[in-house]
């Protein structure tokens, strides 16, 4: 697993994309601090400015670095989840602009996912992660099902020995508001 992190970790620091298994279904990252890496994985997933997409970190501490502030009922919502969680939150800070949404959310996971922990423990930075196909097609649930044109448009196609899901499906989506609000957006 080094070799493929110490390959992932290169791709990464150079704006690279990388194809990679997650708590969920395979996902194209990149940096989440560098524009230029975000604007190559738009490009690749025909994806418009206007749809969102979302962070992984590896540890819940790290909000604060990403947020202005984080609402007190994220804390108890990531305890308790029983499956991998996305949180929309308000006030983003210290990621690519055209990753933060036009109004200043952005959605975040805390992952559960031995590679991907591993990997992000190393790069010291969040990771995109956005569902492996064009924007508007339905997502794979297999790295079989990823269709040629996203594997050869990534840097980097992690092994899928650490596909670790034999049913993967997409998070749940909550969005929270500074105010206490929660709004379920995919459950």
């Amino acid at each position: 697993m080094q070799n493929d992190i110490k390959a992932a970790l290169e791709v990464l620091r150079n704006g690279g994309l990388i194809l990679y298994p997650t708590d969920t279904v395979w996902g194209i990252g990149c940096d989440a601090t560098n524009p230029n890496a975000v604007e190559r994985l738009l490009k690749l997933k025909q994806r418009t400015k206007n749809k969102n997409m979302l962070v992984l970190i590896e540890n819940p501490n790290l909000l604060n670095i990403y947020l202005e502030d984080v609402p007190e009922i994220a804390w108890d919502l990531i305890e308790v989840a029983d499956k991998p969680l996305t949180i929309i939150y308000p006030k983003a800070k210290n990621l690519a602009p055209n990753l933060i949404a036009a109004d200043g959310s952005i959605g975040i996971r805390v992952i559960k996912h031995t590679f991907c922990e591993r990997l992000l423990q190393a790069f010291r930075k969040p990771i995109v992660s956005t569902s492996a196909n064009i924007s508007g097609q339905p997502h794979p649930k297999s790295f079989d099902e990823i269709i040629p044109e996203i594997v050869k448009g990534v840097d980097l196609v992690v092994p899928q020995t650490y596909e670790e899901i034999a049913s993967p499906v997409p998070s749940s989506i909550i969005q929270l508001g500074m105010g206490g609000e929660v709004r379920v957006i995919r459950d």
